[in-house]
């Protein structure tokens, strides 16, 4: 299959393992991953701050790369990030009517953006993908992840397939890490709390790594983590997965 992926510019910036990681896994498993480079941010943060023109000119710039990269071959659209792919697939249809632009609207019905997990797990009915990881680890939910896509337990069930890795219960996992975009700047006195919650929760279970699939809620848990100097290590959910060992 091929896949047009879709990076973050969070990641792109920040994160840039996380792409590679995501390419690696997907070729590893028989895929050819194409990266339309074009793509710039999917105005999840214009739409959610109220520049609502601004995130429309961006809908209107990522839904064209992509449909371009389907009318080129892709046969899928993946997202290695939940906060754009919900962008895409919830808050696209809103700004479309908020900028009274129906081509934009039809854009965003046509366009089919899947989180990496949902493509692993409902796409290709994977979730062994042959992964290796000798390491303790807790995932935790991001808000995006959990409530705008509901992608439940397919993150948990590709970590329980990885060999060598003890997946571990986060407490109160479903409790926001406090970044939420321009919250943790604007809020930032609240946004400090809630990561103390979501840290001391994360070093109670013992764990070596953290992970998510967002690199935004990771960004923010790791900057709290590292202050306190207790040696847990932020990971994207791909970067385990695309790792391998012993057979």
């Amino acid at each position: 299959m091929r896949v047009a992926l879709s990076v973050a510019c969070f990641d792109d910036a920040l994160f840039p393992g996380t792409g590679k990681a995501v390419t690696v896994l997907l070729e590893r498993l028989g895929h050819e991953v194409v990266y339309p480079p074009a793509q710039t941010c999917c105005g999840q943060v214009h739409w959610t701050t109220g520049y609502h023109r601004e995130a429309a000119d961006l809908a209107r710039a990522y839904t064209a790369v992509f449909e371009g990269a389907v009318r080129d071959g892709a046969e899928v659209v993946v997202a290695a990030s939940a906060s754009c792919a919900a962008t895409v697939r919830a808050a696209y249809p809103r700004i479309a009517r908020t900028a009274r632009d129906p081509g934009l609207a039809r854009a965003a019905e046509g366009l089919a953006v899947h989180e990496l997990t949902e493509f692993l797990v409902d796409v290709l009915g994977v979730t062994d993908v042959g992964a290796y990881f000798p390491h303790r680890v807790t995932y935790h939910p991001s808000c995006q992840s959990a409530r705008t896509l509901g992608v439940a337990d397919r993150p948990l069930r590709l970590l329980r397939a990885v060999r060598g890795l003890d997946l571990v219960e986060l407490p109160a996992a479903g409790e926001c890490c406090g970044f939420g975009g321009a919250f943790a700047m604007k809020n930032s006195d609240v946004s400090v709390a809630m990561v103390a919650d979501k840290v001391r929760h994360i070093r109670d279970t013992g764990a070596d790594v953290v992970c998510a699939i967002d690199n935004s809620c990771l960004a923010h848990i790791g900057g709290a983590l590292s202050r306190l100097r207790g040696g847990v290590r932020t990971l994207h959910l791909a970067e385990i997965l695309a790792e391998t060992g012993p057979a």
